[in-house]
């Protein structure tokens, strides 16, 4: 999985051994979807309804996840990472808070994440709709089913015979019902521990590459 995060550093098409592209100074590539927060939070007014705390005027993403989570809710930094990283790259950093954390899953729950680690290598509408009919399905909205949903919801139509698009927000809700409830799942004592980790796994999404 940690393959994904790498491949911003190479785009799709771009050589990287052609010795003329090495004298070309290439701008930074970014996984979110909006280097301002305060932008997102325009785009993105669900956001605004889901987190105690918002960006300043210029602030940076970075520099507003930091402060949410030294925050009263640093659960805030989570929401805010769903919805603030396009949605590969919200639902690769789901997956991997997902696989930090649990301990144990059920089989179910393994296949799921199976498929979801499937579509975040090889992200068509094939694999996204295999994802669909699993989670849409379940019989339990677990945290790993949360993320297949998050698939499901990344873009595109939303079933092969209709082609009304998914709406941009259902993703990022998705994959913080995953985050969110993956946490719950865990002891008292350790969820501060958990969200801490979950929050060093999504600062590397407010870098440039």
């Amino acid at each position: 999985m940690t393959s994904d995060l790498n491949e911003i550093n190479s785009p799709a098409g771009q050589p990287s051994s052609d010795s003329d592209d090495l004298d070309k100074t290439q701008p930074p590539l970014s996984a979110l979807r909006h280097e301002i927060p305060t932008e997102l939070y325009r785009q993105m007014p669900q956001l605004g309804r889901l987190t105690q705390n918002h960006p300043r005027d210029n602030e940076d993403g970075l520099t507003f996840l930091m402060r949410l989570r030294a925050s009263t809710t640093p659960e805030d930094a989570v929401t805010f990472t769903a919805f603030a990283a396009k949605p590969k790259m919200a639902i690769w950093w789901g997956y991997e808070c997902l696989r930090h954390a649990a301990s144990e899953l059920s089989a179910n729950d393994r296949h799921m994440m199976e498929l979801v680690a499937t579509w975040t290598t090889y992200p068509d509408d094939e694999n996204r709709f295999r994802t669909a009919r699993e989670a849409l399905y379940a019989p339990v909205r677990s945290p790993a089913v949360f993320l297949g949903l998050a698939v499901t919801w990344s873009g595109g139509s939303i079933a092969p015979n209709d082609p009304a698009q998914v709406p941009e927000h259902r993703a990022p809700r998705a994959i913080n019902s995953a985050v969110l409830s993956c946490l719950s799942g865990a002891a008292l004592n350790n969820r501060p521990i958990q969200l801490a980790r979950f929050i060093d796994l999504a600062a590397p999404l407010f870098r440039s590459f």
